[in-house]
């Protein structure tokens, strides 16, 4: 398989369980003209947009979320004022992140699940573009291979890259988009406030 095809395949899986939203966001397609669009699904590999101009699959067209970034992307469907748009993996992304990216502290709770062994849920203390800082359950080693799922979200493939105390980092296969990433921690501190209100009214 080429790389090309390799890419295509990754992002193929990276469409499965998109998110609901309601985002207002452009996107400029090769003749440079700027259109406004909603976006009504999103995960780390693409979204679903309304558009007002007819798309064709194979068009690429660059999205910007307002506040966000900008990302490439590329159309895999268009039909009845919809589209479907796949988030193109430059080589900058698939290319390994330095550990050194700062990562942002925070209170979250995520889904991992490691190769042969049931998933289960665990604390996440920070996470960068590259990778995060989880509160294990079942101590790993250096080298173990993981999946981690942040709720509502799909799954990220992931390396344990050190271990210590009852704390690990994973490094993600594949670095999140800056704009994506932003997305992620809004969806987090919602979380997070909604479940420090349910304690407060228990």
């Amino acid at each position: 398989m080429s790389e090309a095809e390799t890419m295509r395949s990754i992002a193929s899986d990276r469409r499965r369980a998109r998110r609901r939203v309601a985002m207002v966001g452009y996107i400029m397609p090769q003749n440079g003209i700027r259109y406004t669009v909603e976006l009504f699904d999103l995960n780390y590999g693409g979204c679903g947009i309304r558009t007002p101009i007819q798309l064709f699959s194979g068009d690429r067209v660059k999205l910007t979320v307002q506040e966000r970034g900008s990302i490439p992307a590329e159309v895999r469907w268009c039909k009845d004022g919809r589209a479907g748009l796949d988030f193109e993996l430059s080589e900058e992304r698939c290319e390994p992140v330095s550990r050194r990216e700062p990562r942002v502290p925070l209170k979250a709770e995520a889904i991992v699940r490691a190769r042969g062994r049931p998933s289960y849920r665990l604390a996440v203390h920070n996470l960068s573009m590259a990778g995060c800082q989880v509160e294990f359950v079942e101590r790993p080693r250096e080298g173990d291979r993981a999946s981690i799922k942040f709720f509502g979200l799909d799954a990220l493939n992931a390396t344990v890259c050190w271990v210590e105390s009852s704390t690990a980092g994973l490094a993600f296969a594949n670095a999140i988009h800056p704009a994506i990433f932003e997305l992620l921690l809004d969806r987090l501190e919602v979380e997070n406030n909604e479940e420090v209100g349910r304690a407060a009214r228990a």
